[in-house]
């Protein structure tokens, strides 16, 4: 009875150790030594089927965890790479083909909604390892360590980048249309969708567009 009851807190353990920091268990090493524990612990009550359906469950939701992370960082990186002048390309395009953000979506609530879903697939990839990995290589700066095991933060920076994303789409919108009363009406616009941005709760948005 002891077994059982010590078995079903280290399940509780590991679960929610999986599910917060599941960057721990990203290489093999780490992913054996869980595996075999897991395995010890279904021995131990082997006659329950539900623990082994709750192992099963917490190791098929990390690695499906690890393989989207993965994927993110692979998608960030291809975005991290150089691209040619965008001047140079709306210079080659046909003015017909140059659409502005009026064009493509002139009601400022529906922007501020398309932005928020954005800012909420942002966020739902930040864990709080991503933050403690943060405080930690302040504190080895703080130190005068150098500190190499420190993992990048892909999903931190791709929140930050899109920050700056969207403050630069912003002025170029605005800076691109010519004639001052469509640079007005284009302000108004943005002016309209931080407004909108506001009232839904999205100040992250609200802020770059400020």
């Amino acid at each position: 009875a002891k077994l059982k009851s010590f078995a079903a807190k280290i399940i509780q353990l590991l679960k929610e150790w999986t599910e917060t920091f599941p960057y721990d268990f990203q290489d093999e090493k780490s992913m054996k030594e869980l595996k075999e524990i897991a395995h010890r612990i279904t021995q131990c009550d082997e006659e329950n089927g539900t623990v082994k359906k709750i192992i099963s469950q917490m190791t098929q939701n990390l690695l499906m965890t690890l393989s989207a992370r993965s994927q993110y960082q692979e998608i960030r990186e291809k975005f991290r790479q150089p691209v040619t002048d965008k001047g140079t390309i709306l210079k080659t395009k046909p003015q017909s083909t140059q659409k502005d953000i009026l064009s493509v979506c002139c009601d400022p609530l529906i922007l501020a909604q398309q932005l928020t879903y954005i800012e909420l697939e942002r966020v739902s990839n930040i864990y709080p390892e991503d933050l403690m990995q943060i405080v930690s290589h302040m504190d080895s700066l703080d130190n005068h360590k150098c500190r190499g095991d420190v993992t990048k933060t892909y999903t931190l920076e791709a929140y930050d980048n899109w920050f700056n994303c969207l403050s630069m789409l912003v002025a170029t919108e605005i800076c691109r249309v010519v004639k001052k009363k469509q640079r007005t009406r284009m302000v108004e616009f943005f002016i309209d969708v931080a407004r909108e941005c506001f009232n839904i709760g999205n100040f992250n948005s609200m802020m770059a567009i400020i």
